[in-house]
């Protein structure tokens, strides 16, 4: 039996919110071994972390809302016209309003339609673009979800109830999708956000109490912790894994 390859040299892997946080340091680390990425973002900070990733192979970056069926559609295509082949699709991409500290009833109908139109429907566009250029390549298909999808959040029902949506639409694709040699995965990570930054600085307290649940003693990193956990699940020795949620917290929520 051939041993797996640890690389991602010659792959394609497109990744949604790609512009900041931890969907960049996803792109940067995918184009560290070697894989070609397609930075999906709607903003110009996608370009600027396509650029990034161009100093270590080529990439590109595509203007697109994962909330419009055409604009993903459009973003594949680019993909596979600029690389020829697409082998994976990493749904970053989350509402603006994911970090909002809110009961149920201080939410209107319009921001509970944007957490569902980013997380859940975006990962339906790219799922429903990307699989006929997945089923080709035996793909990989990765969703971020969070631990609030998982045991619930009085302070996020809304980014709770769609983070938790998404890891049922991993579960059935995982099942749909076997046949095809596609595997889907779930990744729930617990990390520094710009959001988590912005809160700190407005609680200079906030980030011992955090560190203080954490058995490891501090939140996650983006770069170190949590983007080599998603370039793994998209290389070929983790091609045994699919349907599941893998948590990356440092032992934080360790009965997920």
């Amino acid at each position: 039996m051939t041993p797996p390859t640890l690389t991602l040299d010659g792959k394609v892997v497109l990744v949604t919110g790609g512009g900041a946080g931890i969907g960049r340091a996803i792109c940067l680390a995918c184009a560290e071994a070697g894989a070609h990425v397609v930075v999906v973002a709607p903003g110009a900070n996608g370009r600027e972390t396509a650029q990034l990733a161009t100093a270590m192979t080529p990439a590109m970056a595509v203007t697109a809302d994962v909330t419009v069926a055409d604009d993903v559609r459009r973003a594949v295509d680019e993909a596979i016209e600029q690389f020829g082949r697409l082998d994976a699709i990493v749904h970053n991409a989350t509402s603006r309003h994911s970090s909002s500290v809110e009961a149920i009833d201080d939410i209107d109908d319009a921001r509970f339609d944007d957490h569902v139109a980013v997380s859940l429907r975006g990962a339906y566009h790219c799922a429903i673009a990307g699989l006929d250029a997945l089923r080709r390549t035996h793909g990989r298909f990765i969703v971020m979800t969070s631990p609030a999808g998982i045991e619930g959040s009085a302070a996020r029902p809304a980014y709770s109830a769609v983070k938790g949506a998404v890891r049922g639409l991993v579960k059935s694709l995982a099942l749909e999708w076997g046949p095809y040699d596609v595997t889907v995965v779930a990744v729930s990570p617990l990390a520094m956000t710009p959001a988590m930054e912005h809160a700190y600085a407005a609680d200079p307290g906030l980030e011992r109490r955090l560190n203080q649940l954490v058995p490891l003693g501090r939140m996650g990193d983006p770069v170190t912790d949590i983007a080599p956990v998603v370039r793994f699940l998209l290389e070929d020795g983790s091609h045994y894994i699919t349907g599941q949620t893998i948590v990356v917290d440092g032992g934080r929520f360790t009965a997920l």
